[in-house]
């Protein structure tokens, strides 16, 4: 008998992309089973010419496929693992995070210039608040630009905006096969990563006595734990997309690694630092880097944000 199974996703270029390797990979898996995609339009999907960070709110790529998930529309969910807000809705679970693919941001400039030998007064484009402040830090004489669109939109505004560069995630680039466009690999000294940024996000019901063990099979424990330990660092610190918020975590023979850090918008003031630890005790070291950041000043940054106490 032939069970049928679900997967909610966006339905740009690189969100088919993710979702279509799930199916491949549960295929494999299961023989029996038919996987089948539903596209599902995100708030975030619809606003397409207003900045990110000016639209507010938590989930705006994923609100709507979780809603599908819990009203049983779908059966799981595949999504980039940053657009995860740090808080889950109550009979939702992370049920696997595949091995990650490279969390780096790049550059790709019009005419091949690494961002050091970028003109005074360059033209850069991005979508987050993350990345200008830290272009900011590294060269305040920039003029950075709102970006927003998929993938290969802000690709192509790179020539219909006139600008000298973008900056994007290495993951969705390497996924689309569009390697051959990137200047440069920025390293996490220049440009720390989003939390989970090159991971992805299996949702699903909790305790779903059939999916549940189907898509557990397609977990990296490893990329889990280091996600789970950089999503806690969110949660404690009330992340959204209104605040530069960074954090990179590692995991190897000598246990788990996380680099943490929050700038104002304006990239004027930045608080950073790093924690290591046993990597069974990731959340735990997440949760001790963003009191650690707090403590040194990310208080007044967020507070300022949210006009409240974090």
């Amino acid at each position: 008998m032939t069970e049928t199974v679900r997967i909610g996703t966006r339905g740009s270029q690189l969100a088919l992309w993710q979702a279509n390797w799930v199916k491949a990979a549960l295929e494999r898996s299961d023989p029996s089973l038919s996987v089948e995609l539903t596209v599902i339009r995100t708030r975030g999907d619809k606003i397409v010419d207003v900045p990110l960070a000016k639209v507010g709110g938590k989930g705006l790529f994923v609100k709507e496929i979780e809603d599908a998930i819990l009203q049983r529309r779908v059966d799981l969910a595949v999504h980039s693992m940053k657009d995860m807000p740090a808080e889950i809705p109550e009979g939702l679970c992370i049920g696997a995070v595949p091995e990650r693919e490279d969390p780096r941001d790049v550059l790709v400039s019009r005419k091949n210039l690494p961002l050091a030998q970028l003109p005074e007064r360059a033209r850069v484009g991005t979508s987050s608040l993350r990345r200008a402040a830290q272009l900011r830090l590294a060269r305040s004489d920039l003029d950075i630009l709102p970006l927003r669109g998929n993938l290969d939109t802000r690709l192509k505004k790179l020539t219909s905006e006139n600008l000298d560069a973008v900056v994007l995630a290495a993951a969705g680039i390497r996924r689309m096969g569009f390697q051959d466009r990137v200047t440069e690999y920025l390293n996490e000294e220049v440009m720390l990563p989003a939390v989970g940024q090159g991971a992805l996000c299996i949702e699903t019901r909790t305790e779903d006595p059939f999916i549940g063990p189907l898509v557990a099979a397609l977990d990296d424990a490893a990329t889990h734990t280091v996600v789970a330990g950089e999503r806690a660092f969110l949660q404690r610190l009330e992340g959204g997309c209104q605040v530069p918020i960074a954090g990179h975590g590692s995991v190897d023979n000598s246990g788990f690694s996380l680099t943490g850090l929050v700038a104002d918008v304006e990239g004027t003031r930045v608080v950073r630092h790093r924690l290591r630890g046993p990597a069974e005790t990731s959340e735990r070291i997440g949760r001790q880097l963003a009191e650690t950041l707090l403590s040194r000043g990310a208080d007044e940054i967020l507070s300022a944000v949210y006009g409240r106490p974090v």
